[in-house]
């Protein structure tokens, strides 16, 4: 059998092959995502030609493809026009088929030229990069044979060209739309994997980075994080990149007196976390419903899932039950509807300050005389965001 330049134990195999994959995952997450698809970051000529070739030799993925697909996903989140929902098509079809769902957007011409602007267009690009997008992994093949043996080399460049389509296309955009943890209240089902994103770049922290799409920081939380970002603030500290955006983080004051400019633009600006603190209020109003109506555990759990869902959303079913529910609670019926009427002080792009602002003074009073405790709280909290 075919002998590779370096003679490693099996566990040497699995660490090499742990880093190749890795500096893939790195180049999905800073070049592709947070710098192609969203602009969060200027990179350096250096890394962003090392982060094109690697992904070149690694995936045969073109960058115009992949940040056009990235950004429908966006615009189009949860839809039928969505190339790749959870939400839509299915978890299983996501999860273990994702790269064909990624395969067949790609011939989408209308997807590429409505959403694949502002990519490479270089003579690299257009002479190499895109028209021999497969030599890359063929090239591959090539490498690690030549340096690892055979059978190593096989297995490690067959676990490579599997990496990025499962964990990323399958894991990031199924899981990460069907199950985990929420920080923010986003208009798609996007949830946190898991808090430390270590093992898919950062990626893991899917709801945070639905809620601010163009952070390139993913992590939120004290306690998470994003091993990506690690890698962005090496590349600043060495010229090579140039953060453009972060997500804001919640600032609060002293409770101003009266709702003014000030605390609209504040809300506005740290919309996905009140709307995040009014869930929270929502859910300790649905355990006390929930426990005086008599209504059994398992119907409760129903109902608080459906609560975190927008009821259209949801199955025609489970629409009829909820309604229900909500028939026999005048508590949770109000701020149910006041959770809508308070997404729509940022929703409404056509009114005007004026207009926003007395819709957001009306929201507060009507709070603050609801009778309804979280309610009254979170008004308070309300008037001491700042921005």
């Amino acid at each position: 059998m075919f002998s590779g330049f370096f003679d490693l134990h099996w566990w040497e195999h699995v660490l090499v092959l742990l880093a190749l994959t890795h500096i893939t995952i790195a180049s999905v997450t800073i070049f592709l995502h947070r710098h192609q698809s969203h602009r969060a970051l200027e990179l350096g000529p250096l890394p962003s030609h090392f982060f094109r070739f690697w992904l070149w030799l690694t995936t045969g993925m073109v960058t115009k493809e992949w940040a056009a697909i990235h950004r429908k996903h966006h615009a189009k989140c949860e839809t039928v026009d969505d190339p790749h929902s959870p939400q839509i098509k299915g978890l299983n079809r996501v999860l273990w088929g994702g790269v064909f769902l990624y395969v067949k957007e790609s011939r989408n011409a209308e997807t590429m030229l409505r959403y694949g602007q502002g990519t490479p267009d270089d003579w690299l690009e257009r002479n190499l990069y895109t028209p021999y997008h497969k030599m890359g992994i063929v090239l591959m093949l090539a490498i690690d044979i030549a340096l690892f043996g055979a059978a190593p080399g096989v297995l490690i460049w067959g676990t490579q060209m599997l990496w990025v389509p499962f964990w990323a296309a399958g894991v990031i955009n199924g899981i990460g739309h069907f199950w985990g943890y929420r920080n923010f209240a986003s208009a798609d089902a996007s949830t946190n994997i898991i808090p430390w994103g270590l093992l898919i770049g950062g990626e893991e922290l899917h709801n945070n980075h639905h809620a601010y799409a163009t952070s390139a920081k993913l992590s939120n939380k004290w306690y998470e994080f994003d091993i990506g970002w690690f890698y962005i603030r090496i590349l600043e500290i060495l010229g090579q990149a140039s953060v453009k955006i972060v997500a804001p983080l919640p600032r609060l004051k002293e409770m101003r007196a009266s709702v003014d400019f000030d605390t609209l633009q504040a809300v506005i600006t740290h919309r996905y976390d009140v709307l995040a603190k009014y869930m929270k209020s929502l859910q300790r109003i649905a355990s006390e419903e929930i426990a005086q109506l008599k209504i059994d555990a398992r119907q409760g759990r129903a109902i608080k899932r459906w609560l975190n869902k927008d009821a259209t959303a949801l199955a025609a079913t489970d629409q009829e039950k909820l309604a229900s529910v909500l028939d026999r609670s005048d508590r949770l019926s109000k701020v149910v509807a006041m959770r809508a009427e308070l997404a729509a002080v940022w929703e409404r792009s056509t009114a005007s300050r004026e207009q926003l602002l007395k819709q957001l003074q009306d929201w507060v009073k009507r709070a603050e005389e609801s009778g309804i405790h979280q309610l009254e709280e979170f008004s308070m909290r309300l008037r001491r965001y700042a921005v």
